[in-house]
């Protein structure tokens, strides 16, 4: 009698008349999640809700679901059908345990023929629920037309960024305008775009946005741009430092404070995650689903991209290389001529002097030719991409004591000073040549560069696993635009004589000993090249 009277079908509807009423009505319990009635099923009962909630939903053609309402305990429902004479129109079925009352088709058309208030009841139902019906079938609508419109702007916007990333063909500039284009796409504050090393299985960012950043390297499993170059996973966090994978020394030393977070992994065509995008502070609220799917399409195109910039510096140092290996083969032979003559006439004067002061000379000489030698055939196999390298165990205070006072000698004549900075002279796998080869090139471009003489500081250290050379001059620096360039085989800056080829040989060295050179200048205060040895 009470569940009667609160429900909306029986609202003013006098006492004895509900209470008359009550012998058509059965009680049901209905466990949560059950199906109450199905869509297109014959109607046979109407039902009053007393405890728990039921929701009405329909699916449509495509199989979407649509949610048409959610009804509480006081609500009716399953009328339709039994007015019509027509199947069920949509389904319900319990969200919560549920109670219910229950009356048959004919009773209930008794019910209402003989109640008016019931009918009255009824027919204000049916004309809450339609323009309720109404206006939600409006505002989907209003939905799906705002959807259909954002897909189709990130498709033009798609469609624009492939322009862009396909309009640039040195690896620089490419990165530069990937991270843009992601960046302005979903409205992230900045980004940084790792790129995978595979020779030394770190990530490195070529590409990272805002006022004082610096390159940044991380072990490949490191931080959220780690993991997911390690899992192929897409990470996407609402606060950065809730996430036990975030690392926060980036921001600690840039002074950056991350909230949320897109990680997602960077493909090529055969499917190998060859970088990783990191994405951060969404400016409005967090990134969700469209953004994720829109940087996984841009990502193909990214890939392809840079694949194709990569291929065509491939081909332009092919050809520019053999160009140059042609020439190198005729000069190169003509020097090796004499100074294997050279070499030969010192070796007479070894076997032939009586006092020791000679043969030590012709031993320097031998040496210092045998070096000729050796830069001239390295010079060859720079020019035909053959590598050769020996790595052996070494304590570097003993490959370095020989090689400083060679270095020391040369630079008095050059007004140079000689600063020794020895923090590590322990252990360490290289190969002592090609290390020597590397350091007498590097002092060389610091003379060059301080004619009217200078400091040159000669320093070793051990830091993250690596054994660290640095070579620093008082010389006036190098231009920015000239740095992205110098590495470059026979680019030349300022000099009057060389080949242009010793900081490629340095570069190339490095690469051999899966290390890496990097360079730290200033314009009018001098420049610093340090030499990263694995331990």
């Amino acid at each position: 009698m009470a569940a009667l009277e609160r429900n909306i079908l029986f609202r003013d509807v006098q006492p004895r008349v509900i209470k008359k009423s009550l012998s058509h009505f059965t009680r049901l319990t209905i466990p949560a999640g059950d199906l109450i009635f199905d869509e297109y099923s014959k109607g046979r009962e109407l039902y009053l809700l007393c405890s728990g909630r039921v929701r009405i939903k329909k699916y449509t053609k495509f199989g979407v679901e649509s949610l048409l309402a959610v009804l509480h305990p006081g609500d009716f429902f399953g009328e339709l059908s039994l007015i019509d004479g027509l199947p069920r129109s949509a389904r319900a079925d319990a969200m919560d345990e549920c109670i219910v009352l229950t009356i048959t088709a004919d009773a209930f058309r008794e019910l209402v023929a003989k109640n008016q208030q019931i009918a009255l009841n009824l027919l204000h139902n049916l004309g809450v629920r339609l323009r309720t019906m109404d206006q939600t079938f409006v505002m989907e609508l209003g939905r799906n037309a705002l959807a259909s419109k954002n897909k189709l702007d990130k498709l033009s916007l798609l469609i624009e960024a492939t322009k862009i990333v396909n309009s640039a063909l040195t690896i620089d500039t490419l990165l530069g305008l990937i991270m843009d284009v992601a960046t302005r796409s979903i409205s992230a504050d900045r980004g940084t775009l790792y790129l995978i090393d595979r020779t030394t299985d770190e990530l490195w960012s070529k590409v990272a946005q805002g006022v004082d950043m610096v390159e940044i390297r991380l072990p490949v499993g490191k931080g959220l741009a780690g993991y997911v170059a390690r899992t192929g996973e897409i990470v996407n966090i609402t606060n950065a430092y809730q996430d036990p994978r975030f690392n926060p020394e980036i921001d600690k030393k840039s002074g950056y404070s991350t909230q949320t977070v897109l990680c997602m992994p960077m493909r090529n065509r055969e499917g190998v995650i060859i970088g990783v995008f990191q994405l951060l502070n969404k400016r409005t609220g967090h990134f969700g689903p469209e953004d994720e799917a829109f940087i996984d399409a841009l990502s193909v195109h990214a890939a392809i991209a840079l694949e194709n910039a990569q291929l065509a510096r491939q081909m332009v140092e092919s050809e520019r290389l053999s160009a140059v290996g042609r020439m190198a083969s005729s000069i190169l032979h003509d020097i090796k001529n004499p100074l294997s003559t050279l070499r030969l006439y010192a070796d007479i004067i070894r076997r032939g002097s009586q006092t020791q002061d000679p043969a030590q000379i012709a031993d320097q000489m031998i040496r210092q030719i045998d070096r000729f030698n050796d830069m001239a055939q390295e010079i060859l196999d720079f020019a035909h991409g053959v590598s050769e390298i020996s790595i052996e165990q070494v304590e570097l205070g003993q490959v370095l004591d020989p090689l400083v006072r060679f270095i020391e000698a040369d630079l008095a004549s050059h007004k140079v000073t000689l600063v020794r900075d020895i923090q590590y002279t322990g252990p360490c796998q290289l190969d002592m040549d090609k290390l020597a080869r590397a350091v007498y090139n590097l002092t060389s471009n610091a003379v060059d560069a301080m004619a009217e003489g200078g400091t040159l500081t000669l320093s070793t250290a051990a830091a993250n696993g690596h054994m660290v050379i640095g070579i620093g001059d008082t010389g006036p620096g190098i231009p920015e635009e000239v740095r992205a360039r110098m590495f470059e085989p026979f680019f030349t800056h300022g000099k009057r004589h060389g080949t242009g080829l010793g900081l490629s040989i340095v570069k190339k060295i490095m690469d051999e000993h899966r290390g890496r050179v990097e360079v730290e200048s200033a314009v009018g205060k001098g420049t610093t090249f340090r030499l990263f040895f694995p331990l």
